[in-house]
């Protein structure tokens, strides 16, 4: 499969709490990301180059990312109203996701 990484065109942040160390690190314009589908999930890759370089990688398994997808839809119908062109790029890229996942594979 062919990797491909995408300039970050917004932000992105990251943390992580261990009980003796905490984690935070931010991923914006000049970062990259790479997101793609794996054989149970989804890995998604931040990277950041140059002096204070690092990277961040996540994998989400199906049953856990469609938990996520369904709590995040809850909660939107709660927080404030989205902008208009955080709207209309979601809703682009979710009718890409829903073409791909009814796609069937030979």
């Amino acid at each position: 499969m062919k990797r491909t990484t995408h300039p970050i065109q917004d932000k992105a942040e990251v943390a992580i709490d261990f009980p003796d160390k905490f984690y935070m690190g931010s991923f914006s314009r000049g970062a990259k990301f790479e997101a793609r589908a794996e054989n149970d999930g989804l890995l998604i890759k931040l990277v950041r180059e140059g002096e204070d370089s690092r990277v961040a990688e996540v994998h989400l398994h199906h049953h856990l990312l469609s938990d996520i997808l369904t709590a995040w839809a809850e909660s939107l119908s709660q927080e404030p109203p989205m902008e208009d062109d955080h709207r209309k790029t979601l809703l682009d890229a979710l009718t890409s996701v829903e073409k791909a996942v009814k796609k069937k594979r030979r």
